[in-house]
């Protein structure tokens, strides 16, 4: 089979099953986010945590209840780490200090930024107690906070946004749980494994001594895959064949990672009472992807590694074609898994997986944050376009004015702004720079995709990069978790202000968003403000490179 076919049958089977989950998922969250009871499981967690399912939080509340959970959740996490060595399935491993913060920050913010080793420094207990329950709890804090500001377009005149406890209990509950625990023995069936085993020494072929790992691997891989999470078990991640044996596993871990993603737009229409606006997220967000996938397969086809292309740093259990969609859907999500190493990319290869994380990972982006960072893009392009045609800036009958523009001004540049500023500020340390593998426009680009993933809570890393040393730990999880928590909150405080608003009607000063028209629109705002803002640092980093 010629890889182009190979790409086209690879492409086109991860589109179809997207297509079919697209409206039924997208309709079930709808009904998750809406529904008027609660199930039984859920009213127990209600009672336990001293919540009141009926009543319902201002902007202000709900942010700061999302903040204190996650606050909460980062000190337990970090405790848990730090005591695993004195805890059951401890595998007598540990993490230092500024590690264990690290990791604590990176799973709390759905970022999975690992500065260790999966085997080497997490034991069982850490990986099923701590590191898979963030993996359901911040993919479920990011689906909260897309549901508050689906209601906060949706309401008028109102002073609520919903309850962040409810909607994370439900998102876990009825959503996460059920498609992870499918997802689970799916991957079990695959030949992902699942064991409390020690690790097993075993005598190989040429007589040498190796230790065969073994643990819980499928239960975390599923949600590492469904909540866009991306930590690995195991230090290779996807790469490696416990947690993905085979073609097969490879391409449903693709589809699992673009599952609720593709369909979150669908409930955002239903949301609001308008399909079309759904349509047009998903086309935009579709149309991303679609160039990413193909720029990419076409920069590692092409790489000058004789005819079959560049195959340094990926598995060939894969090749080329599964290992570059793999690393397009990774990178366009927040998720952060890897099946291949993205050091070992094309420059022009490596610099794509960097622009996808740069567009502010809205093709489609993680669960719950690729649909809010979209619709932030959707505010700021209908101020933008209004101003330019000289037509009222209103999303759905809602004015897009001072507060909300600053508001929606403020969640899009928390990202770059962390990443460009931490990238120059390490690059003059000289601790830092030690930690480089490479000079010169390769190193740059190892230390700008470190600092793009830690910004865009991706967690994938070029891979060229020694960040297990005071500073990046530190200065990484400051990223981590200011862009998370910083953006959530100006997030809430945009659907705060769009609630509180009487819809207008539609004249004829209005400007349509349900158009071909706004969507071309919407995709030139979200191209040029990466470009506006990334394009320096590209041109001294993987452009560079290319041109060298």
């Amino acid at each position: 089979m010629s890889p182009t076919l190979q790409a086209v049958l690879y492409v086109t089977t991860v589109a179809l099953i997207l297509a079919l989950a697209h409206v039924p998922l997208g309709e079930w969250m709808y009904r998750i986010f809406t529904d008027e009871r609660d199930w039984r499981m859920e009213r127990l967690v209600y009672r336990l945590v001293g919540v009141d399912p009926r009543s319902e939080q201002r902007s202000s509340v709900y942010a700061v209840s999302v903040l204190a959970f996650g606050v909460v959740s980062v000190a337990f996490l970090w405790l848990l780490i730090l005591v695993q060595g004195w805890l059951p399935w401890g595998m007598g491993r540990g993490q230092n200090w500024h590690t264990a913060l690290n990791t604590a920050i990176s799973f709390t913010t759905n970022t999975n930024w690992q500065s260790y080793a999966g085997e080497a420094g997490a034991g069982h207990t850490v990986q099923m107690v701590g590191l898979t329950v963030q993996n359901f709890v911040s993919a479920a804090t990011g689906l909260a906070v897309a549901a508050a500001l689906m209601r906060g377009i949706a309401r008028q005149g109102a002073d609520r946004l919903g309850n962040f406890w409810v909607d994370l209990t439900r998102a876990c509950v009825r959503l996460l749980l059920p498609i992870a625990a499918i997802a689970a023995v799916l991957l079990l069936v695959g030949g992902v494994i699942q064991n409390l085993d020690a690790p097993q020494t075993i005598t190989t072929l040429a007589g040498q001594q190796q230790a065969v790992q073994g643990g819980p691997v499928a239960s975390q891989e599923a949600i590492k895959l469904v909540g866009t999470n991306g930590g690995g078990f195991f230090n290779a991640n996807s790469a490696h064949p416990f947690e993905n044996p085979n073609g097969w596993t490879n391409l449903l871990q693709i589809v699992l990672i673009l599952l609720i993603p593709f369909a979150l737009p669908w409930t955002y229409g239903r949301m609001v009472g308008d399909r079309r606006q759904g349509a047009v997220v998903t086309a935009v967000m579709a149309g991303l992807f679609a160039v990413s996938v193909t720029l990419t397969t076409w920069a590692e086809r092409a790489a000058a590694v004789g005819v079959a292309g560049s195959l340094e740093g990926k598995e060939m259990r894969f090749g080329i074609v599964p290992s570059a969609i793999f690393g397009a859907a990774t990178t366009s999500t927040s998720t952060g898994a890897v099946n291949s190493m993205h050091e070992s990319y094309s420059p022009l290869g490596g610099g794509l997986l960097m622009v996808n994380m740069q567009l502010g990972e809205v093709s489609p982006g993680g669960v719950g944050t690729g649909l809010y960072g979209m619709l932030v893009m959707v505010i700021i392009t209908v101020f933008i376009a209004g101003l330019m045609v000289g037509r009222t800036p209103e999303l759905l009958g809602k004015a897009i004015g001072r507060r909300e523009i600053t508001y929606a001004a403020l969640a899009s540049v928390t990202m770059p702004a962390l990443a460009l500023l931490f990238t120059g500020a390490s690059l003059l340390i000289p601790a830092a720079r030690d930690a480089l593998l490479n000079s010169g426009s390769h190193g740059l680009s190892e230390m700008l995709y470190a600092y793009t993933s830690a910004a865009n809570n991706n967690g994938s890393a070029f891979a060229g990069l020694s960040a297990d040393q005071p500073w990046l730990n530190l200065s990484l999880g400051f990223c981590m978790f200011v862009a998370r928590f910083g953006i959530i909150a100006f997030t809430l405080a945009l659907a705060g202000s769009l609630a509180r608003q009487k819809r207008r009607p539609v004249t004829e000063g209005t400007m349509p968003t349900h158009t071909p028209l706004f969507a071309t629109l919407l995709t030139g705002i979200v191209l040029v403000l990466a470009a506006l803002t990334f394009f320096p640092a590209l041109a001294l980093g993987p452009l560079a490179e290319a041109l060298s």
